[in-house]
């Protein structure tokens, strides 16, 4: 399989201005998702490792950008 491509913050943030249209996955650990004070409100929250399991809850119309750290 190959990479998936990364965007940074700042090239999405570019593109969703210019009215694309995104979903985004929040797929942190736990712990990390807890204590960080950066939630999305529009994301899906998703561990990664449950990631499989929750496919059928991600829109498959749009491109899709990982949450992650």
């Amino acid at each position: 399989m190959a990479d998936a491509p990364r965007i940074t913050v700042e090239e999405l943030k570019r593109r969703m201005d210019a009215g694309e249209d995104f979903t985004v996955i929040d797929v942190r650990n736990p712990q990390a998702w807890a204590e960080s004070d950066t939630m999305l409100p529009e994301a899906i929250r998703v561990p990664i490792d449950k990631l499989e399991e929750n496919l059928p809850r991600i829109p498959k119309n749009r491109p899709v950008v990982a949450y992650c750290t």
